[in-house]
């Protein structure tokens, strides 16, 4: 280890004062709100003190800068003190914290990015880490910069097993720029956590999980000053702080106390704020105090306008899976673009993301089966612009990761996430892996783009679009081969329908994405054979959905409109029609979809039973045709 100095006296007592001087000020702003977490705020004061006037390096003037070391608030209802710290540093004016949850003010309960020093959106506890763990990551091995990673978690949130799966993932990669602060102040919201302080516990699990454990008292700024020196020193090895702390910490009568989780101090703030105040040695201006300067060596990066490296290229005859045009696209826009990257939770071999690791294994980041993590990951991968990431896996396994996604949503995160195997059309692997809730996970995102190409050419595009769009993005990718059906000139759009078969006489406007379309396709001609015209629409991506395309090709066919989709009713193609044209009159809407839990089968037999092949679309067509 680099050779360590002690802290002069000076340091120490200005790191003391720093402390009470944030416990003050949340006590203050919580006041004033009449609402938040000044207990929870106080067991961190000195973690507080020592990272952001001592330890970190950072531009004041540019909170977000490249080189910046960074700060995850995993325990986001803390929120007050990370604001304090930050208007004590001097990017702000004190005064501004009285504006604490107040509907004009961005001091939000729980931190956004609508502030300029805030990364990430936290607050729902235990995914703190898993986007540190992604920032470290790019640090490491893309920027390969200076700069650390700083991620504040609480006890009671180290229950989650997203926090577990990151821990593993930190310590697989090595990734030693990081180091994980655990606020360990025994109390929970509603009752001491499992653990309370049984430190020794606590350290043999991180060690046991590969980190460099540090058990410190969270309250002693020579102990943490000392400890962030090791961690900055220790090589190959990611870092945990095991703080013992105590809630509510030099709050007369509250301190350590159970039922003061979430509450102001209310008629106890005025006894509180004269004892911590008479604690202070210097009131003056804080000062900081960095151990080290910035070094200012991130590289510039440039992630807009990328492109694909060469256009598509099929024959009109081929049959693909948009699952395999997935990771064509990926691999060419690897090629373009050396910010592009891919993460996956083991499934790169049916997801197709592993073209990426033959045109540069360094951007492949396998994440294992942890799809929490995976996420968390790619959200940290992507902050202040560093990097474009692909997530991919089994479409249905986004599911378990919904919190992690929202929460991107939230952190204004762009983040492309590809889902294969939906649908009943995977056949045998049963219900357990067909994903039908995931057009209605993605669309209920807000600002999300929602793509469903039904062919390799339009998979393409869309994966090139998709790298280019601001916010979650998610695009279903099939199993099954499916035929060529664009020319690969083709323009496509978000929000762009794109009407592939019409005539004068189409009785119905039938509307499907993926193999539906392709089924609706195969329709069309049994019943031209019958008299029976239909216009077929392919919506390419069901948020947006083109709306104005939907309406006109509708009233041009009488009014009529089957959907048909290999998803569940609710949430998907057929809500999304539903709705754009719910205040069109004489409009009328017939949707087919999977009705119920299917099983394990043939995908053209499971097609058949659960009524979204092309002979249920024939049969569709002429009830509706007849009304």
């Amino acid at each position: 280890m680099t050779k360590y100095h002690k802290p002069e006296n000076k340091l120490v007592s200005d790191l003391k004062d720093i402390a009470n001087k944030l416990r003050i000020d949340s006590i203050r702003a919580t006041d004033s709100s009449k609402s938040g977490h000044p207990t929870s705020c106080a067991s961190m004061a000195e973690i507080m003190s020592v990272l952001f006037f001592h330890t970190m390096r950072y531009k004041l003037s540019a909170p977000k800068d490249a080189s910046n070391d960074r700060f995850i608030l995993s325990k986001g209802h803390a929120a007050p003190i990370l604001y304090a710290a930050w208007a004590e540093a001097g990017l702000f004016p004190v005064g501004d914290l009285l504006n604490l949850r107040k509907v004009d003010s961005d001091l939000e309960g729980h931190p956004t990015p609508r502030l300029n020093f805030i990364d990430v959106g936290t607050g729902s506890l235990g995914q703190g880490l898993s986007v540190a763990a992604g920032m470290a990551y790019v640090g490491k091995y893309y920027d390969k910069a200076s700069y650390r990673v700083y991620c504040l978690i609480g006890d009671g949130e180290s229950a989650e097993g997203s926090i577990w799966e990151a821990l593993h993932f930190a310590n697989y990669y090595k990734l030693d720029n990081l180091c994980a602060i655990f606020d360990i102040n025994r109390l929970g919201q509603s009752e001491p956590t499992s653990l309370q302080h049984d430190m020794e516990t606590y350290r043999k699990r991180l060690e046991s999980f590969g980190f460099n454990a540090i058990v410190v008292d969270g309250h002693d700024v020579e102990e943490l000053c000392k400890a962030f020196h090791e961690a900055s020193t220790t090589k190959n090895k990611p870092t945990a702080l095991l703080c013992k702390t105590f809630k509510g910490k030099n709050f007369p009568n509250i301190e350590d106390l159970e039922d003061w989780h979430g509450k102001a101090l209310g008629d106890k703030s005025q006894i509180v704020l004269q004892h911590l105040e008479s604690q202070l040695k210097n009131k003056g201006p804080i000062q900081v105090h960095p151990e080290k300067a910035l070094v200012d060596d991130a590289p510039k990066v440039d992630i807009s306008n990328i492109k694909l490296s060469s256009p598509p290229s099929y024959k009109p005859g081929d049959t693909i899976a948009t699952r395999f045009a997935y990771g064509t696209a990926l691999a060419k826009l690897g090629e373009s673009n050396k910010r592009v990257i891919a993460l996956d939770g083991d499934t790169k071999n049916s997801t197709y993301s592993d073209r990426m690791k033959k045109v540069d294994p360094a951007r492949y980041i396998e994440c294992f089966i942890a799809e929490q993590n995976l996420v968390g990951v790619a959200i940290g991968a992507a902050c202040r612009d560093r990097t474009v990431p692909f997530v991919s896996t089994f479409a249905t396994f986004f599911t378990r990761a919904f919190d992690q996604i929202r929460m991107g949503a939230i952190s204004q995160t762009n983040v492309n996430f590809v889902g294969s195997h939906c649908g009943v059309s995977i056949g045998e692997d049963g219900p357990s892996q067909m994903a039908l809730e995931d057009l209605a996970l993605f669309r209920s995102i807000p600002g999300s783009t929602v793509f469903y190409p039904s062919d390799a050419v339009s998979t393409e595009r869309a994966v090139e679009i998709a790298a280019n769009t601001k916010g979650v993005c998610f695009i279903r990718t099939s199993r099954p081969n499916t035929a060529i059906i664009y020319k690969n000139d083709e323009p496509f759009a978000a929000g762009k329908a794109k009407v592939i078969k019409s005539s004068n006489k189409d009785h119905v406007l039938v509307i499907g994405a993926g193999v539906t379309l392709h089924e609706a396709i195969t329709a069309s001609s049994e019943l031209a054979s019958s008299g029976i015209n239909i216009r077929i629409l392919d919506p390419f991506t069901i948020k947006p959905l083109d709306a104005g395309t939907v309406i006109t090709n509708a009233k041009q066919c009488g009014g009529k409109i089957i959907t048909v989709e290999d998803h569940y009713p609710e949430g998907g193609l057929g809500e999304a029609v539903l709705s754009a044209v719910s205040e069109e009159r004489d409009i009328i809407v017939k949707k087919l979809a999977v009705p119920r839990v299917p099983r394990s089968g043939p995908p053209k037999v499971l097609l058949n039973m659960f009524g979204i092949d092309a002979s249920n679309i024939v049969k569709a067509v002429k009830e509706i045709v007849k009304k």
